[in-house]
């Protein structure tokens, strides 16, 4: 499976929009600007960017989110909570998500910033610490040309870290392919991302936590 989009999740969504415009990101609210929680980097083809945020009291929600998102759902949602700004998470692209040790499918429709409505299903692991699955985007999202100022063209690799404990889970899952490079390392997590075209480097104090390298 190939990534879908790495998760960042930030305090404050539109302070962290500003941020990343002004690093030269072309960011688009995922749904009206005024209650947004998420925000996405686009590119071409491949990979992206989600910017996030958590509801209030999500910290506290693991059984609610559990009976909504199915088990292992409530741990994973809490950890982003809790988490402090920067990567919480990454997605993986399957049509078919019946897979051993994933909870059950979930069908969304999110009305997008502009109006138009896409549709789209996920699922989570019961091991919270593993990627979870999510199936393309109906009608396809990609836009057809996008310029970024600071020049990115492609979200072209995700380094993962992952931790023995977890391993066995992430490698029933979880196949390494072109754009996921995995490390082990003591805590499961996303390491960094690479962008490819970057023409500037960016500046660190605005990234709210990520690491984000030159392809």
């Amino acid at each position: 499976m190939r990534c879908s989009h790495v998760l960042v999740k930030v305090e404050d969504l539109h302070r962290a929009v500003r941020d990343f415009r002004d690093l030269g990101f072309v960011v688009h609210y995922a749904t009206a600007e005024r209650r947004a929680r998420h925000a996405h980097v686009w590119f071409e083809s491949g990979p992206i960017i989600e910017i996030l945020t958590t509801p209030p009291g999500g910290r506290f929600l693991r059984r609610p989110l559990d009976l909504a998102f199915g088990r292992g759902s409530g741990a994973r949602m809490i950890r982003w909570a809790r988490s402090g700004e920067g990567f919480c998470d990454v997605a993986l692209l399957a049509e078919d998500l019946d897979r051993p040790g994933v909870g059950r499918r979930v069908d969304w429709t999110r009305t997008t910033a502009g109006g138009a409505t896409t549709r789209f299903s996920f699922a989570y692991p019961r091991h919270d610490r593993v990627p979870f699955l999510v199936t393309p985007y109906d009608p396809p999202q990609h836009p057809a040309t996008i310029t970024h100022p600071n020049g990115a063209t492609a979200l072209s690799r995700v380094h993962l870290d992952v931790a023995p404990a977890d391993r066995a889970a992430f490698d029933d899952l979880v196949a390494a392919g072109d754009d996921i490079v995995v490390h082990s390392a003591a805590s499961t997590g996303v390491r960094a991302i690479e962008l490819a075209g970057l023409t500037r480097e960016l500046d660190r104090g605005l990234l709210h936590g990520a690491v984000v390298l030159a392809a």
